[in-house]
């Protein structure tokens, strides 16, 4: 009897290894499981906050592109105003004003500053006493934080002006080449 309980406790050690050795893979593939799931649920939520962002950048390009067509209409009130003086088209403008201040558009000031082609576009350049300085505003601008949203139209003050007509000589300023290069 001894020579049969041999081979069954080998039997039974053997299975029990098997049994260890299956349990040791099954807890590796679940491990392997829960850190493929753990990956998974912060791609998931990667692609959210994406999408998220997405959705913002796509609403403030939806709410710039309507503000510039609105601009026009900005001017032309602000126009209207200058010839007929009316109290009631006097209140339409700072209803208007004040919805875009909502929006965070605000106006580029350059009357008196200095020319920066980042926010002015020189329409005309005429002779003065200083280089580069604004002094009258064709078209005014407007900017979204730091975003253009259409350029300042400004005529520009040179000690002396060139024709935009005439070759550049080196003393030229940054806005006779704007001028010249648009």
């Amino acid at each position: 009897m001894t020579k049969t309980k041999k081979p069954a406790a080998d039997k039974v050690e053997q299975q029990t290894k098997t049994g260890q050795k299956s349990a040791n893979v099954m807890h590796a593939k679940n491990e392997q499981l829960q850190d493929m799931l753990r990956r998974t649920l912060a791609d998931y939520q990667n692609l959210e906050r994406r999408i998220e962002e997405e959705r913002k950048q796509l609403s403030k390009l939806s709410a710039l592109l309507l503000i510039e067509k609105l601009l026009p209409i900005a001017d032309n009130l602000e126009s209207a105003q200058d010839h007929i003086q009316d109290e009631g088209l006097a209140i339409v403008i700072k209803q208007f004003k004040d919805i875009l201040t909502s929006e965070g558009v605000e106006e580029i000031q350059a009357e008196g500053q200095t020319f920066d082609p980042n926010f002015h576009e020189a329409v005309e350049i005429q002779q003065g006493r200083e280089d580069n300085k604004i002094v009258k505003v064709i078209t005014k601008g407007y900017k979204i934080e730091d975003k253009v949203i259409r350029p300042t139209k400004v005529v520009v003050e040179r000690s002396q002006a060139e024709s935009v007509n005439e070759p550049k000589t080196d003393t030229a300023s940054d806005a006779s080449d704007f001028v010249q290069s648009h």
